[in-house]
């Protein structure tokens, strides 16, 4: 009888494990439960954010889906604590097993298992823990979880033959969730203490391993003293496993968190406005006609032109994947390596910052307080303004809202009247008021906008790019997307042309008050000053002191469908620019960045350079993808080229931007253009140097909303400020390698009015004021 129930024992014991072995066999085969494909295993993480990277190496931001924020790093990049502290917690034997820990699983089954003793610790290794997370959906019951188990040992089997050991503490820590869209050890540790995985003190590694047992449960934010008590309890653990000394570990258990919290968005770091233009760019899909409201057909006209003639345009949706499938900047892991340089943006956002916040707004609200329409212009009148508000209103997220409930027109207007609780931004921090959504609306108006650029015209990359001052709350991009007026920054394009027909920047013309027929009207440009009328005066002069008289006498020698021709070459595609004599005086709308690549003909020789954005594009494992090249065509000639430097000169040595030298004291070449229209609605400067073209628009949310005066509200003193504070950070810093003292590339001694005497038309280095343009006349 005895020998039986052995027999029988043992034959128990054969069923067991070869019914065992025949499961896991079923289980590797994906016979039994979900087994990932190979392929799967050699790269289980797949949803990696794509970064952003400037041209000096640093990483800008990030594109991710929510609760993807992760940014792979290679063990290499791990500080030496953040590995000891997740071994000696998570898995002491990790480098002695393949996958599973037999030892471990043995004292969780009998000590947890038949003794319920929840403090004895899991059998699961730091390998099975990845497995579980990379492809364990969340169990809702105890059997269900039991069922899983099988299959994450043969996962983590498969993982230990796939990859090395330093390779799954990357794959794990790279992996795990930290909370507060923390996703992977890199964005942990800039989330939780500012910094990158490799500076990681032991306390900091300490901590975040300890989000690793229940990251809502010790969370050091919510939680700290729960989090700080489990950072001891690791620090404890690498004692025992001898990575730190008794004495180490008095030491940092007693020291505090010591937490530098900063939620990671893609919304944080530098060129924001930059990195939101980018990502819809290269995500753009081919433009349709159906897909754009009737009113903005110039977007549609613009979208159309970049998809056929920019790579960069829509990139996602043109370049395909080995698996047939468009790329995803949210989760393909991608590196775009850009034009910007973080240290000129840095310069350029500072610039914008010091100038519209600290001087041009406190100003603007002074001026605001004499207003009965404030913010809007004095020149209106209560029911004008009632008329643009009432738009603002119908555009609101708020108006949306209540219409999809159901809400009449009269409960609509009844809520905006109503003073709410809420919370507005200011720019020392957001503030709890109350007031109604009506006056919020003309309170968020009230701040001016801005948009800036700069480039290389040589090559077209772009260094520096900013949209506006607050991302979160005017997310509008007055850069890129946004189009006004340009005012007098056209003339210099016209003045080419007129290069182009023969004319010098010597030529004599009369500097007087003329009325021309247009469309069978009389037209009569007026003039911001009168100074020497009557005489003849060179283009040069002319074109320094923003003279409308002389732009509308050059318009009537020349075609105006030639000039809309080659403002189209200059790289200037809004397609509602139509040829008239009243567009010497620039009421076209155009953006900072058109204008900005049409001015780097001047400098580069006649040819102009298209904004380039992005060098190269990676994928996660660093192979290069594609590669960009500049984008160039030749608008003017070489010698058209050199003599619009020579009068653009003109204009910062003796004219409208006069101030770069005697105020802001800039030094070497630099030529520019001033621009202000109708009653101070957009201001305006476009600044040259040898190698460097930058543009400035400054003003408010809608044309009604300016300084009434023309001192304050002028292109010299709005925008041109900007482009000086920036240059002067740009040459300050010696390694950028930018030369305050370089010159333009002309022919040696080069003076197309040699022997003409100029000493009568250059005025000395007086400033004068920069025109106005009457649009009410332009048009009427």
């Amino acid at each position: 009888m005895r020998k039986i129930f052995v027999h029988f024992l043992w034959s128990l014991l054969a069923v067991v494990v070869l019914g065992a072995a025949g499961a896991f066999y079923a289980i590797s085969k994906g016979w039994i439960g979900y087994m990932p494909p190979i392929e799967d295993l050699q790269n289980p993480i797949n949803r990696f954010a794509t970064q952003v990277i400037s041209a000096d190496g640093k990483v800008m931001g990030t594109w991710n889906y929510n609760k993807e924020n992760r940014v792979c790093v290679d063990y290499s990049q791990f500080s030496p604590h953040i590995v000891e502290a997740l071994v000696a917690t998570e898995d002491v034997r990790f480098y002695e097993h393949s996958g599973i820990d037999f030892f471990a699983l043995g004292r969780a089954v009998v000590k947890r298992g038949i003794f319920g003793q929840v403090s004895a610790g899991g059998g699961s290794t730091i390998t099975q823990q990845l497995a579980k997370q990379l492809y364990s959906v969340k169990a809702h019951s105890v059997t269900e979880r039991l069922m899983q188990k099988p299959i994450e040992w043969v996962i983590a089997v498969n993982l230990e033959r796939t990859y090395t050991k330093d390779e799954i503490i990357a794959l794990y820590l790279n992996y795990f969730d930290f909370l507060h869209n923390a996703v992977g050890i890199k964005t942990a540790a800039n989330t939780y203490f500012g910094k990158e995985p490799r500076d990681l003190t032991v306390n900091e590694a300490a901590t975040l391993i300890g989000l690793c047992k229940n990251p809502s449960y010790y969370n050091p934010v919510r939680h700290p003293e729960r989090s700080r008590d489990r950072r001891n309890v690791v620090l404890m653990q690498m004692q025992k496993a001898g990575y730190i000394t008794d004495a180490q570990y008095e030491k940092y258990s007693a020291e505090p968190l010591n937490l530098n919290f900063h939620v990671s968005d893609h919304k944080d770091g530098i060129a924001t406005y930059f990195r939101d233009f980018l990502r819809r760019y290269v995500m753009a899909k081919k433009p349709e006609r159906s897909d754009y409201p009737s009113w903005n057909y110039v977007k549609y006209h613009q979208d159309s032109i970049n998809w056929e003639t920019d790579p960069l345009y829509g990139w996602c949706n043109k370049n395909f994947k080995k698996n047939g499938e468009p790329y995803n900047v949210y989760t393909d892991g991608l590196k775009f390596y850009t034009t910007i340089d973080s240290r000129m943006q840095e310069y350029a956002e500072k610039a914008v910052y010091d100038h519209v916040v600290k001087f041009l707004q406190p100003a603007f609200n002074r001026e605001n307080r004499k207003k009965p329409n404030a913010p809007f212009t004095g020149a209106l009148t209560a029911e004008q303004v009632r008329r643009i508000l009432a738009r603002s209103v119908n555009q609101s997220e708020r108006y949306r809202a209540m219409k999809s409930a159901g809400a009449s027109e009269e409960e609509i207007k009844k809520a905006f009247r109503t003073p709410t609780e809420m919370s507005v931004f200011t720019y020392h921090g957001e503030i709890d008021t109350v007031m109604t959504p009506m006056d919020s609306i003309r309170y968020y108006k009230s701040f001016l906008r801005c948009g800036f650029m700069s480039m290389s015209p040589q090559n077209g990359a772009v260094k520096a790019y900013v949209g506006g001052l607050d991302f979160i709350h005017f997310n509008y991009d007055m850069c890129m997307e946004g189009r006004r007026q340009v005012g007098s920054t056209i003339k210099p394009f016209l003045y080419s042309l007129a290069m182009e027909n023969g004319f010098s920047p010597c030529d004599k013309v009369p500097n007087v008050q003329q009325t021309y027929i247009v469309a069978g009207k009389p037209w009569t440009p007026r003039n911001s000053g009168h100074s020497r009328y009557g005489e003849l005066v060179t283009l040069k002069w002319g074109l320094a002191q923003s003279n409308n008289w002389i732009s509308a006498y050059l318009m009537d020698k020349l075609q105006p469908e030639a000039f809309v021709d080659l403002l189209h070459e200059y790289g200037i595609r809004n397609p509602e620019i139509h040829p008239s004599m009243s567009l010497c005086l620039g009421p076209c709308d155009i953006s900072v960045a058109e204008m900005v690549s049409a001015y780097t003909a001047f400098v580069n020789h006649g040819i102009r350079s298209a904004p380039l954005f992005v060098t190269r594009i990676e994928d996660n494992e660093g192979n290069l993808i594609t590669q960009f090249q500049p984008r160039m065509n030749e608008v003017i000639s070489e010698e058209s080229a050199h003599k619009m430097l020579y009068m653009l000169k003109g204009v910062v040595n003796g004219g409208t931007a006069g101030r770069l030298r005697f105020k802001y004291n800039l030094k070497g070449d630099i030529g520019g253009k001033t621009g202000t229209t109708n009653k101070n609605s957009d201001a305006w400067f476009m600044g040259v140097t040898p190698t460097l073209v930058s543009g400035v628009w400054v003003g408010g949310d809608d044309r009604d909303i300016h300084f009434d005066t023309m001192t304050m509200g002028q292109g010299a003193t709005m925008a041109l400020p900007i482009f000086a504070y920036y240059m002067r950070s740009v040459f300050a810093d010696k390694r950028l390698g930018y030369n305050e003292n370089a010159v333009f590339d002309l022919p040696s001694d080069y003076d197309p009015c040699e022997s003409y005497d100029e000493s009568a038309d250059d005025g000395g280095m007086t400033e004068v004021s920069d025109e106005m343009i009457d649009i009410e006349e332009v048009f009427e």
